[in-house]
């Protein structure tokens, strides 16, 4: 429903600018939620059968040849991010906090696709199926990137914590 009208000029950097705005704020709010938000073994994070533990996105989408195009978000927020690209530190800790910020990231990714419609104020009925293209393109290669890595991280993860309570086991 079209309230406001703008010049095409207006309107053009108006959609950039809001776009804009939407990705920063998603990225924002996720940033500050707790992280225990973020559990991998939740409902929405965990991987489903239908994904078969991230393979159907290889099988599907070829997601290994492009996922290293991806930006990294985590490097834009210097005090709060988390660069999930190069992977060096297999701790214990590390995993998890990794763990933990692929979850953040693909909330972030859902997030920023979900206010596609604010742009019905001042675009034509008929664009709005374009903002949801273009949010749809945009955010879903980082949304299939997490889902296809997760789990082969959370199996790393349970690896790493079942090796280090056999070593802590005492001797009988």
């Amino acid at each position: 429903m079209r309230i406001f009208y703008f010049s095409t000029e207006w309107t053009i950097v108006l959609c950039f600018v809001l776009w804009t705005v939407i990705n920063l704020s998603a990225a924002f709010i996720c940033l500050h939620l707790p992280d225990k938000v973020f559990n991998p073994h939740s409902f929405f994070f965990r991987s489903h059968p239908f994904e078969k533990e991230g393979q159907i996105y290889e099988d599907v989408f070829k997601v290994k040849s492009w996922k290293k195009l991806l930006p990294d978000g985590g490097a834009l927020w210097k005090k709060r991010g988390y660069k999930k690209r190069h992977i060096q530190d297999f701790s214990q800790e590390n995993l998890e906090r990794f763990l933990i910020e692929a979850c953040r990231g693909e909330l972030t990714h859902w997030l920023s696709i979900l206010p596609f419609w604010v742009f019905g104020f001042f675009l034509p009925a008929s664009s709005i199926w374009v903002m949801l293209i273009y949010a749809l393109l945009a955010n879903l290669p980082c949304i299939i990137a997490q889902r296809y890595n997760r789990p082969r991280f959370l199996h790393l993860f349970e690896r790493t914590l079942s090796r280090q309570y056999i070593a802590n086991v005492p001797d009988s």
